[in-house]
């Protein structure tokens, strides 16, 4: 049986409750680029992360190199989900550990009806996440069943991916740029989805660059800059810090 070392501290702060997920001196490169350099952090059961920073800082490559993507390639450091060592798994090894990923571009798969999308990703049976319980979620889907997926608007597929992470009843939602290019109403509607997922007690990692958002959605916040962490405390100090949001986040 694999053990999940004892990660205690994000950044530098102590913690006293057991972390869920530990990224640990973890290094990610593109290609000859050094993107990620380096950083360690914690997320603990139940918690949604704001990952933020300026473009080019690295949130996406971290975000992708948890989930164990091909592109980019993570040559040093430790990631481990609820006592799993991810770093040794291959990116649907990772999948059937737990994690799903909800990339930029939604990915929704052309020719599959809405409800043909969510049974293609989920277990048999379902354990959680049935499709009762996610069309109760996402009432829109409900409507839209049997349209195909890539004909509903932005927001809507953006519901789709969400959903469709959800049916393989996993531990961690890891979600890139979820609110990008979609109406403030719809960001309403996809933010009070995320929080009732949080009550259910998912651990979700948000990156994002409407920074305010998620901050009024996340309970921690990490603010990476040029590869490495800036800042790691709760999603209220950044709320109330003027001069770091300024320095970091341009807001």
């Amino acid at each position: 049986m694999n053990v999940r070392p004892d990660f205690s501290k994000h950044g530098n702060k102590a913690e006293t409750a057991p972390a869920f997920l530990s990224v640990w001196d973890m290094h990610a490169y593109y290609g000859e680029s050094y993107i990620v350099q380096g950083i360690n952090f914690n997320v603990h059961e139940g918690e949604i992360l704001a990952l933020l920073g300026r473009n080019g800082a690295g949130k996406t490559t971290t975000l992708r190199a948890i989930a164990r993507m091909d592109s980019p390639q993570v040559n040093h450091g430790e990631i481990w989900l609820d006592h799993q060592p991810l770093h040794k798994m291959a990116s649907y090894e990772a999948a059937g550990a737990g994690l799903g990923l909800v990339p930029e571009d939604r990915c929704v798969i052309p020719g599959l009806t809405v409800e043909e999308n969510l049974q293609l990703a989920q277990i048999a049976p379902p354990i959680g996440w049935s499709l009762d319980r996610l069309y109760d979620l996402f009432p829109r889907l409900g409507e839209r069943r049997k349209q195909e997926g890539v004909t509903l608007s932005g927001g809507e597929q953006q519901m789709l991916s969400i959903a469709r992470a959800l049916a393989r009843d996993i531990k961690v939602l890891l979600l890139d740029e979820p609110y990008e290019g979609l109406a403030p109403v719809i960001v309403d509607e996809i933010e009070k989805t995320l929080r009732h997922v949080k009550e259910q007690g998912m651990t979700t990692i948000l990156v994002e660059q409407n920074a305010v958002r998620a901050l009024q959605l996340a309970d921690r916040a990490i603010i990476l800059d040029t590869g490495s962490i800036a800042f790691d405390g709760t999603a209220a100090e950044v709320l109330e810090n003027e001069s770091l949001r300024a320095e970091y986040l341009a807001i």
